[in-house]
This record gives structure tokens, C-alpha cells and sequence, in this order.
């Protein structure tokens, strides 16, 4: 009977085996049937004791006679070398069947990943920006997946071309698997291969796929890849991740490539970079005038340009909403579209509940969207709600930990909280990456300012002043002579004076008086500030600009009243 038991036992674990992923059955059902199975054999042992199988049948073993003992010890010795037999096979079936389920992926192994920059090898370098936009793309799509942190970009941009095995990357990024991509082929049709490792407890490939499609389905293209990896990797999609993942997407291919051109100049963030973007974005507008992403990265162009102070809010304002509104007439639901809404809303607009709702609508589609989380944590500092700023901006650089303008945005909000060695640490890496940021080292300066070193916040503040050698050096000379207070004194009067002829961001102006205790003047210019729209205006309730002595004030407090913000 031992045997029987151990016999059928093997087929059914081997059964449940074989269909339980096929026919969607929960992920413990092999392990829970072995432990069953395994509490039955001693079940099956007693039972053996009592009955025996004969040719009538089961039958209830018989007293042991004197004329029956040779036989019966015989049996006796059949049944115990049977007996450990079938002890043997269920013992060696648990430790093969656990040892197996060990090294197979289940859900939940892979809860974080990279995507690498894709290796372009169609044999023309000039299709670069157009694997970039790829790469960016696919992230972008496989950030719509809330059961996975899929790493940012520009984090991800690091590895380019770095000379570092797999396991080493995902180390560093605390990551639990890496895809990687190759575009073999870029006319009409798009030729991608895609492959995805595990890195633990080594590297091992999980999965590879090809793919190709024509240049007009390139969204779809991203859709399936996406929701392969998904599966290949045990990760649950939602409803409505699926719901998302199925959409039929079909783009202009002129339009596309020309947007992605765009984003490609867009994300250098210098004068002649941005002058690209914009000619891309109108020649992408242009191609396809239906298509509301263009319109949307316009608009989001015009509000980066008047964010850096490029331009005056009289010019870009008018320029912003006519975009973003065509861009929502067209695709009111598209989660780029809403994003750049939410930063029309804030720093345009000054909604601070549009863009809240918003910036909660866009990462309910795409909750890995690092800029949403950052940018939203940023709104949240500003209205004063401290704590969840710093969880949005905490999961910002989980999702894109190597991104300098990450860092520095986040590191703008630890100045909020008081840690100033924090965010000079991650102003510093942010530099270290990119020497010439302005952003950067603007905050670099603040940071190090309220932390009393002046040293090293008077180096950051040169950084962004871009003034004539002449001009600098006896600003140094200030600073070494007469001391920080004195050299800032001269940087503002300097600045008050090119504002007359250009124009200067009146918020820049009043956060340096304020650095040297000159609150009328702070008043002045918040005022010019508030009067022209300055994007920078509703940081003005933020303890970082130490706006602590003006909080008595009554010009102060119409100002806050006016703006709808609030003094914590």
C-alpha cells in the first residue's frame, strides 16, 4: 500500500506541476500539495498496518498464526524494504520539487529594474537621438507599471558605454533585474531585440524576444514589450495598467522622429540645444498638427525657458496656455500632456489645486514618473505640507537616484527641512556630474550658505552670475576684503542695475537682499515679482528662502493672502 501511496503521490506532484502555471493557479499550490502529500504518509503507513492489498481487494491483515510466522516475516521484510523505498521517493520528491521551485522565478523576485541604454547597431551613428528617444520611451511606458520601480533615464544614462558587468549596475542601483536592447535595423521598420537578467544570486538570463514592426506602430511596439517583460517577470498588472497596455497608438513617423529630435536637444539645457528643441517641435507640429504631444512640448518648452529666465512671463504666458490648451482639446487623458498641465498650473497659473489634482492624476498612470514625484513634492513644500514632500521626493530619487537635476530639486527640499549637510551632499554630487549647472550650483549656494559656509556658497554663487572677468574678479577681491555680506551687496546692486536694461527674475533679486538683511528692498521685489507673474514667486512661502524675519509684516502677509499661500 506504501508503494501505491508513493507511486501516485509522484504523479501528482508532477500533475500540479505542469498545470499550475498554465491554468493561472495560485503560486503555492505545488508546495502546499507536497505538504499534504508529505502529512498523508504516515496516514498511508498506519493504514499498511492494518489492511492488506490482495487479489480481492483491500482486506484487514489476519492474526499471525505459528504455521504462518516464515511467511508472514518474509512479508514482514517485503513490506519494510518497501516501506523505505517509498520513504526515500517522497523524502528525494520534496527536495527535488523544493530545490526546483527555488531557482524558478516567482512573483515578487523582480520588483525593480533597469533599462539600459539600447546598443544602436544599425550602422548609422546618426540615428542616435532616435535610439535615445527609445530608450527614453520604453521607460517611460514601463513606468506605467505600479508593481515595478523601474529606474529613471537619466540614472540609467550613466552606464552608457561603461565598462561594468550586470550584476555591478543593478548593485548599484538596487535593482533586481536589467533589460537590455539593441536596435538592429531603423528605416521604415524597426528592428529591436530585448533580453532581460536576473542578477541574483548571479547573472542568468531570464528571457530574450525580436521584434519588428513598422515605425508608424513604434508606440504599439512599446506597449508589447512592455507587457512582456511584465509577464516574463511575474509582475500583476492592474485593470487598468492593462487597459493601458492594449490601447492601439499609431504616430505620424515624421512627426515622431522629429519630437523625439526635439526632446533629444531639449534635454541639454543650453541656449543652442534649446533652440533646436523649439525648431523640432514646430517641424513635428507641423507634420502631424494633430498629434497633442507637440503641442504639449511647446508648451512645456515655454514654461522651461521662463522657469530659467530666459524670457519674461509677458512673453512666454500667452505662448504657454495656447499650446497647452490645443495639446488638451486633442488628448485631454495622455499622461505627458496632463503632466505639463500640472506645471502650467503651479508655476503659471498659481492653481495650486488644479495642479495637485493634476500632478495625482498623472501618477495614477505613470507612478514611476520621477519629474511628476519631484516637481509634486515641490508643490507640497510650497504649501507648506512638509512630510509628504519629502516622501515624493524620496521616491523621486529612488526612481532616478544619478539624475543632477533630481538631486537638486530634492536637495532644495532637505533645505527646507533643515538638513543642510544632506542636500550639500547631493548638490555636490550633482555638480560633480555636471560642472556648469546653474540650477545646481544656485542651490549649492544656499545649502552652504545657511549651513555658514561661506566659502563654499560664494564659489557656487559665481557660478551662476556669468559676468566679465573684470567685473568678477573685483567682486573676489570684495569678498576677501570685506567679507560675504559685502560681495553679495555688490552682486545685487550689479544685478538691479542690468535689470534696467534686461530682464533679471525679480525673485532672484529679492532672495539675495534677503541673504543680507535688506527687507524693504526684499519687499520691492517680491512685489515687482508678484506683479509680473515670476515663476519662482510661489517658493515664497518656503522657510529655505528664510523668509522668517517678514513674517510680521503686513505687506508680507497681503502678499501670502493674495497667492492663496500660507505661512507655517
Amino acid at each position: 500500500m506504501v508503494t501505491v501511496y508513493a507511486s501516485a503521490a509522484y504523479i501528482i506532484i508532477e500533475l500540479v506541476n505542469n498545470v499550475a502555471e498554465p491554468l493561472n493557479l495560485p503560486e503555492r499550490t505545488p508546495t502546499v500539495t507536497i505538504i499534504i502529500l508529505a502529512i498523508g504518509f504516515p496516514i498511508a503507513v498506519i493504514l499498511s498496518w492494518i489492511f492488506d492489498l490482495t487479489q480481492k481487494g483491500m482486506e484487514r491483515t489476519k492474526p499471525l498464526s505459528e504455521g504462518q510466522e516464515a511467511e508472514m516475516s518474509v512479508t514482514q521484510n517485503r513490506w519494510k524494504i518497501a516501506t523505505y523505498v517509498s520513504i526515500a521517493i517522497i523524502i528525494g520528491l520534496i527536495i527535488l520539487n523544493l530545490a526546483g521551485r527555488s531557482t524558478k522565478l516567482k512573483a515578487g523576485d523582480i520588483q525593480s529594474l533597469v533599462v539600459l541604454p539600447f546598443d544602436n547597431f544599425t550602422g548609422d551613428d546618426g540615428l542616435e537621438y532616435f535610439v535615445e528617444g527609445m530608450h527614453s520611451s520604453l521607460i517611460g511606458d514601463m513606468g506605467r507599471i505600479s508593481g515595478l520601480r523601474v529606474i529613471g533615464k537619466t540614472s540609467s544614462n550613466i552606464y552608457k558605454g561603461v565598462d561594468m558587468a550586470v550584476p555591478e549596475i543593478a548593485a548599484e542601483l538596487d535593482v533586481d533585474a536589467v533589460v537590455e536592447a539593441s536596435v538592429l535595423c531603423l528605416g521604415d521598420s524597426i528592428c529591436l531585440q530585448v533580453r532581460v537578467l536576473s542578477t541574483y544570486p548571479e547573472e542568468k538570463q531570464l528571457w530574450i524576444a525580436d521584434y519588428k514592426e513598422e515605425r508608424s506602430q513604434i508606440l504599439n511596439l512599446y506597449n508589447q514589450v512592455t507587457r512582456q517583460i511584465a509577464d516574463e517577470a511575474k509582475v500583476s498588472l492592474t485593470p487598468k495598467e492593462e487597459s493601458l497596455l492594449t490601447e492601439t497608438r499609431t504616430v505620424d513617423k515624421e512627426a515622431y522622429d522629429a519630437f523625439l529630435k526635439a526632446r533629444y536637444y531639449w534635454s541639454q539645457l543650453d541656449e543652442e540645444g534649446l533652440n533646436k528643441a523649439l525648431e523640432y517641435y514646430n517641424l513635428a507640429m507641423e507634420k502631424d498638427p494633430s498629434w497633442a504631444f507637440s503641442y504639449a512640448g511647446l508648451a512645456e518648452y515655454w514654461v522651461g525657458l521662463k522657469q530659467m529666465g530666459f524670457i519674461p512671463p509677458s512673453v512666454a504666458d500667452p505662448l504657454i496656455h495656447q499650446y497647452i490648451n490645443k495639446a488638451l482639446d486633442m488628448d485631454p487623458n495622455a499622461a505627458y500632456v496632463r503632466y505639463v498641465y500640472a506645471l502650467v498650473a503651479v508655476w503659471t497659473d498659481w492653481d495650486w489645486e488644479k495642479g495637485e489634482t493634476e500632478f495625482l492624476e498623472v501618477l495614477k498612470i505613470i507612478p514611476n514618473d520621477a519629474y511628476c514625484r519631484i516637481y509634486y513634492s515641490h508643490l507640497l513644500m510650497c504649501l507648506g505640507r512638509m512630510d509628504e514632500a519629502l516622501t515624493e521626493g524620496q521616491i523621486a530619487m529612488d526612481l532616478d537616484p544619478l539624475n543632477p537635476l533630481i538631486q537638486t530639486l530634492y536637495a532644495a527640499v532637505l533645505l527646507e527641512k533643515g538638513d543642510f549637510e544632506a542636500g550639500t551632499a547631493l548638490t555636490e554630487n550633482a555638480l560633480l556630474a555636471d560642472p556648469d549647472n546653474h540650477f545646481a550650483s544656485w542651490i549649492h549656494s544656499l545649502v552652504t550658505y545657511f549651513n555658514g559656509d561661506y566659502d563654499k556658497s560664494f564659489a557656487a554663487l559665481k557660478n551662476t552670475l556669468h559676468l566679465e572677468a573684470e567685473v568678477m574678479a573685483n567682486i573676489e577681491q570684495t569678498y576677501r576684503e570685506e567679507g560675504n555680506l559685502a560681495a553679495i551687496e555688490m552682486i545685487v546692486n550689479m544685478l538691479e542695475e542690468m535689470a534696467l536694461e534686461s530682464y533679471i527674475l525679480p525673485y532672484d533679486i529679492a532672495s539675495k537682499y534677503l541673504m543680507i538683511n535688506k527687507h524693504d528692498k526684499v519687499l520691492e521685489w517680491l512685489l515687482k515679482g508678484y506683479n509680473i507673474h515670476d515663476p519662482n514667486m510661489p517658493y515664497v512661502a518656503a522657510d529655505y528662502a528664510d523668509y522668517e524675519p517678514l513674517k510680521n509684516n503686513p505687506r508680507f502677509i497681503e502678499l501670502l493672502k493674495n497667492m492663496n499661500l500660507t505661512w507655517e
